[in-house]
């Protein structure tokens, strides 16, 4: 009989490519996962991983069960929702990873909804960057991520995860005053081209929005700064030590003295938005209000 513990073990070792990585994770010790594993091998008679200096990567019996796990664990999810439905599941809490914007937009005031509609239900808000929460959603250590689209990242017909569509908002274009660009309706990016750039790190699902629309204008960005924090860049902004792409939401009650913000012409660069679940736990009594609510503080934004 194989154990669903050590299924989500070979799913973390999977996604994080190295038992240290995995065990951090699941808040484990390495040893512990390797003993795990070894255990899971003997259950199915299979090696499953191969181990290297580099890290570990799974056999063609380890992709198998794979492909059955991620069945599995969301038919797990569904079993524990409608097992909480039984039981009234009316309260609980429920852990949300979000990015700051997203905390601002759509969690916080889901929040104040569900203190009216569910108040039985206590959401605790983890702030993580775009990119992050998905991987803490398939891991277990929350139960909602507010996320966006980003190259690399769980797709959206990935079976590990239901999603519900939040929002999407274009970047803008924030340049110095002063700037040659400060009085035009729209911003032609490629007009920006060999000019100082201000924006996130690599890895941060907006770096890859700027890279991108850039690339589509015909250049790559000289990335001179470098912040996560939008605040930040438009400061930098309007020290003139740059020009940036920056989500619009991001933009609401900053002191934008010292830039212009301008539209993009054309296709404007754009961060979609979602809410994320582990597959089968969209339907756990807890967690449908919290995404009911999302989504409703989510039409209400864009209003």
């Amino acid at each position: 009989m194989i154990e669903a513990r050590r299924l989500h073990i070979l799913r973390a070792v999977a996604d994080h490519r190295t038992l240290t990585a995995a065990a951090a994770a699941l808040y484990l010790t390495p040893s512990a996962v390797s003993q795990q594993l070894t255990a899971l091998e003997q259950e199915t008679g299979h090696r499953l991983v191969e181990r290297s200096a580099r890290g570990v990567r799974l056999t063609p019996a380890g992709e198998i069960l794979l492909s059955h796990t991620n069945t599995v664990l969301a038919q797990l999810e569904r079993a524990e929702a409608e097992l909480a439905r039984y039981g009234s599941g009316e309260a609980g809490t429920v852990t949300v990873a979000a990015f700051a914007t997203g905390i601002g937009l759509v969690v916080a005031p889901a929040v104040v909804r569900l203190a009216g509609s569910a108040p039985g239900i206590r959401v605790r808000v983890r702030d993580a960057e775009g990119d992050a929460s998905l991987p803490m959603v398939l891991d277990r250590q929350v139960d909602v991520a507010v996320a966006v689209e980003y190259r690399g990242g769980p797709g959206a017909d990935d079976p590990r995860l239901t999603r519900v569509a939040l929002y999407a908002e274009p970047f803008d274009a924030v340049v110095p005053a002063g700037h040659a660009l400060c009085t035009a309706g729209r911003v032609p990016l490629a007009e920006l081209a060999g000019q100082s750039w201000i924006g996130p790190y690599p890895g941060n699902p907006c770096h890859d929005v700027v890279v991108l629309a850039c690339e589509n204008a015909g250049f790559q960005p000289k990335m001179e700064h470098s912040s996560d924090d939008f605040r930040a860049v438009v400061s930098l902004a309007s020290a003139g030590a740059g020009v940036a792409l920056v989500p619009r939401s991001a933009l609401h009650g900053m002191d934008l003295r010292g830039v212009a913000v301008r539209p993009v012409e054309g296709i404007a660069p754009t961060r979609r938005v979602f809410a994320a679940v582990r597959c089968g736990a969209e339907q756990h009594p807890l967690i449908r209000p919290v995404l009911r609510a999302l989504g409703e503080a989510a039409g209400d934004s864009v209003r």
